[in-house]
């Protein structure tokens, strides 16, 4: 859990990663007085974000440990530990919702985004962000095995290309005037060897990055998926 933790806190203090949070709160809305579910908060750092701006946020996450973590970190914010299938929410008490870097996790990411609209009042609006696994491109001197080990990882998870389809299940579940962005974030530093441990712990292809990296020739883009839409 800390070595997972530590490459989170390192990616999540990229700029990139700061200015595209900060994007996500801006498609949301007014954020003063309103309350904001951040589903899949992980170790809180948006749910404190979002306070910082006026909202009443509230951070939601399957995993004890990582709540745990976050209420440490920010023990101002209001987290629970709760599914993303069944959120510990009243039905239409909440103006916005959020999920980070979440739906790939879900094997019915569908169901998430109905749960959403049904804490989500009248006239609410839901961000979905994250990554589509198999759209990661990384610099390498063997581009065969690259591919093998992207898809190999993208596979290894429920929903890897959940990212591509948030505007459609965002229509299909009732919503509207969607809002559909693409970020991309570029790893240059320490940052992306670390990303690269979590893809794949394959040795010899790993070497020759960890050379990249003390050359500094490791180069790493990873396409981010932005929606927003109205309830």
């Amino acid at each position: 859990m800390s070595s997972l933790l530590a490459v989170l806190d390192a990616v999540e203090g990229e700029s990139a990663a700061v200015e595209l949070r900060a994007r996500s709160y801006e498609l949301l809305g007014d954020l003063t007085g309103r309350t904001v579910v951040d589903a899949g908060c992980g170790s809180g750092r948006a749910v404190a974000e979002l306070a910082e701006r006026g909202a009443h946020a509230v951070g939601v996450d399957l995993d004890p440990e990582v709540i745990a973590v976050a209420r440490e970190r920010w023990p101002a914010g209001e987290f629970h530990v709760g599914d993303a299938y069944e959120l510990p929410l009243e039905t239409g008490s909440v103006t916005y919702y959020r999920a980070d870097k979440v739906l790939h996790m879900l094997d019915d990411p569908a169901r998430a985004v109905a749960e959403a609209r049904r804490v989500l009042a009248p006239g609410g609006r839901a961000v979905l962000l994250g990554q589509d696994w198999d759209t990661i491109a990384i610099d390498s001197d063997e581009p065969e095995t690259t591919r093998r080990l992207v898809h190999a990882k993208a596979d290894s998870l429920p929903s890897p290309r959940v990212a591509r389809r948030y505007r459609n299940l965002l229509l299909d579940a009732g919503f509207t005037d969607p809002v559909a962005e693409v970020h991309t974030a570029v790893f240059t530093d320490d940052t992306a060897y670390a990303l690269l441990q979590r893809i794949t712990d394959e040795e010899s292809w790993l070497a020759e990055q960890a050379e990249r990296a003390r050359a500094n020739r490791i180069f790493v883009v990873v396409p981010m998926f932005l929606v927003a839409a109205q309830g």
